[in-house]
């Protein structure tokens, strides 16, 4: 049964995806905000020795902690998710390589012995940054509210949980077999993406999924393990892991 509060206009401020995109936009707007206020201390600040290096050592933990820990997030509850979709593939890859562009040069803000050292590092984790969420902000996220099996509200509360050190509960199974054709695969790279090194999940299917191991492969080579439980001839199942050690 339907509810008065399950009604609502798509568009509008009610839309539960909307709500979840405002949500994700509020936590990665803070994130961004925190950082450039950090990093202005020091690049923008004539500060004495002891005060600068203090700002420094503060840019530097927030940059290696809540920053990585939030693109970690990001990536493995919604750029994992698009990865599923040849529509948002490509869009996926270029976000993972501004990521790395920002990890090398928070590994550089690391390294960084000098101010000049210091300020051009730290202007670089910022600038590729904002592009980086400008393009989550205006590009990732309507195209995953658009995206067939993706659930952005629910994944809005995944990624909260992740950020605020919570853990997800996963199913063991996923059965995919009542779900319309063209929503299975960013489903099930969803689930995958919820797996930490070492765990699995059981897929059914049916139909033998080769269409979607082309995409494991593609996405995440050497990442993943295959193994077939059951080969049809109505069903089948496949366990999808991520190893504890990379193949």
């Amino acid at each position: 049964m339907t509810t008065t509060s399950d009604v609502y206009i798509s568009g509008t401020r009610d839309d539960p995806a909307l709500r979840a995109r405002a949500a994700i936009r509020e936590d990665t707007d803070r994130l961004l905000r925190a950082y450039q206020a950090k990093a202005a201390l020091v690049t923008e600040l004539e500060l004495d020795g002891a005060t600068r290096q203090e700002a420094h050592t503060r840019l530097v933990d927030f940059s290696t902690d809540q920053l990585r820990h939030h693109l970690a997030v990001t990536d493995r509850v919604l750029y994992a998710t698009a990865a599923g979709a040849p529509g948002t593939r490509l869009l996926v890859r270029a976000l993972r390589r501004q990521q790395q562009a920002v990890s090398r040069h928070i590994d550089d803000l690391v390294a960084a012995s000098t101010t000049a050292q210091t300020t051009r590092a730290a202007r670089a984790v910022g600038a590729v940054l904002a592009v980086c969420v400008d393009i989550e902000h205006t590009v990732l996220l309507p195209a995953l509210a658009e995206l067939p099996g993706a659930d952005l509200p629910s994944l809005a509360e995944e990624l909260r949980t992740l950020l605020h050190g919570g853990e997800l509960d996963v199913p063991e199974v996923l059965d995919v077999r009542p779900v319309p054709h063209g929503q299975r695969h960013p489903r099930i790279f969803g689930r995958y993406a919820r797996l930490v090194p070492g765990e699995s999940f059981v897929l059914v299917n049916n139909h033998d999924p080769k269409p979607l191991r082309r995409e494991f492969t593609a996405t995440h080579p050497g990442e993943f393990t295959w193994d077939y439980l059951e080969s049809g001839p109505s069903q089948w199942r496949i366990r999808i892991g991520r190893p504890a050690v990379p193949a």
